[in-house]
């Protein structure tokens, strides 16, 4: 619409100038003594335009001539400041491509490209990112190749030309060159000196998950399941892991958390400490009973901690792997509770109604039977381990239930029955 307008206007200044120059009379007269010229007004009119568009096009020809040495001096600074980035980008290139020697040299000729610019008068707006980037690119060249020396001095100076500074790129610069230097430490194996940098981070770079990260590989590295556990969780709640993956790493770190456990008591606080869910894992569960008895600990509390096993393991047990099932029954085993004991009676009811609901699984014909036995039930125990050993997969409960029918079959004074199961839980491999 603009365009149209300004068509029909260039339309009516051309009609009006026509109309004005084809009905102009009028005349211009130059008197040159002893001359006398004598011009119509549009051609005098057309002259003057000329003389005025001349003396413009000449003034800007001078200006720009005048200007042709500045214009120089600055194409040179942009060639030099081009060459600057361009370094700095070939630096990256050759990082990228294992060509750890020539990203150095790249990263140092940006430094001296850029100290150039600077000693001709130039201060570029973003010198001291150049600067540190390039620092930074030159220290992690030097981290690769393994030297230390190098990858410190230009660390040192990259922080140097970070201090003092303000604005939300040089902070993202600092924080940025924190845990790189965080994360070198992690690759020296100097946990110590990884985690020190990082508690120097904002709290709120600290709850990134970069940082998390390399936090989570400290705290392992230092032997401190308790922080790692910590960090872990959150990653967990992040989503930075898949679910199969973070629930193997966090069970990992709880057993690592257990195994310094030296007392009763700490195992109960760090058990009070996990959350539902993680109780109901079935190896932190299990491992955490099973710590407990080996601590002294009463094994009521053990039997408390693994209550909320129970309906899963008789519901569902397929969602468990073989290995998760066999160390909750272990669990279970080396806590049942023994003649006189409180809870004694509901947990004969509880295994009697699971081991009928489903006559079959063996696991729980296994525990029935070895609850039976502790509760002094002879012929019950008899039948039920009876049962279990022939359906029984794991070779340790197996030689255990047969090691249970051979001392049945002594308290009935059967040496044959006794030695042909002693026999047969010699027979079993537990390789």
């Amino acid at each position: 619409m603009r365009a149209a307008l300004w068509l029909i206007t260039l339309f009516a200044l051309a009609a009006a100038g026509a109309w004005m120059a084809g009905n102009n009379q009028g005349t211009v007269t130059l008197f040159w003594f002893p001359h006398r010229i004598d011009l119509s007004l549009n051609l005098a009119v057309l002259v003057v335009l000329l003389v005025v568009l001349l003396v413009i096009l000449a003034q800007r020809a001078l200006s720009a001539f005048l200007a042709l040495p500045q214009r120089a001096q600055r194409w040179r600074l942009q060639q030099k400041e081009r060459a600057s980035h361009a370094a700095l980008l070939d630096s990256m290139g050759h990082l990228m491509a294992g060509r750890f020697l020539r990203a150095r040299k790249a990263a140092e000729q940006t430094l001296a490209k850029e100290a150039l610019l600077q000693a001709s008068g130039v201060t570029l707006d973003h010198a001291v990112s150049l600067r540190t980037l390039a620092h930074i690119m030159a220290a992690e060249a030097s981290h690769a190749l393994q030297d230390k020396t190098q990858r410190q001095q230009h660390l040192d100076q990259a922080l140097a030309q970070l201090q003092g500074s303000a604005g939300a790129e040089r902070q993202t610069l600092l924080e940025g060159t924190q845990l790189r230097a965080a994360r070198w430490s992690l690759d020296d194996r100097d946990a110590t000196a990884s985690l020190a940098r990082l508690s120097v981070l904002p709290p709120a770079v600290g709850r990134r998950m970069a940082a998390m990260r390399l936090q989570l590989k400290a705290a392992r590295l230092a032997g401190q399941p308790d922080k790692a556990l910590e960090t872990a969780s959150l990653l967990a709640k992040h989503r930075a892991f898949s679910p199969e993956a973070a629930e193997s790493l966090v069970t990992r770190l709880i057993l690592d958390l257990l195994d310094q456990t030296h007392d009763p008591e700490a195992l109960q606080r760090i058990w009070k400490r996990l959350t539902p869910s993680q109780r109901l894992m079935p190896f932190v569960a299990a491992e955490a009973a099973l710590r407990c008895l080996q601590l002294g600990g009463s094994a009521a509390m053990a039997r408390l901690w693994l209550q909320d096993l129970w309906i899963p393991m008789q519901a569902n047990p397929s969602v468990w792997s073989e290995a998760q099932l066999l160390r909750v029954v272990q669990a279970f085993d080396a806590c049942l509770p023994a003649v006189g004991a409180e809870d004694a009676f509901v947990w004969l009811s509880r295994m009697e109604s699971a081991q009928q609901s489903q006559p079959r699984a063996a696991h729980l014909q296994y525990l029935a039977g070895m609850l039976c036995l502790r509760q002094h039930l002879w012929g019950k125990a008899q039948s039920l381990l009876a049962q279990a050993v022939k359906n029984l997969q794991a070779p340790v409960l197996q030689r255990k239930a047969w090691m249970a029918l051979a001392e049945l079959a002594q308290q009935r004074q059967d040496p044959v029955q006794a030695a042909a199961a002693w026999k047969e839980a010699a027979m079993v491999s537990t390789d």
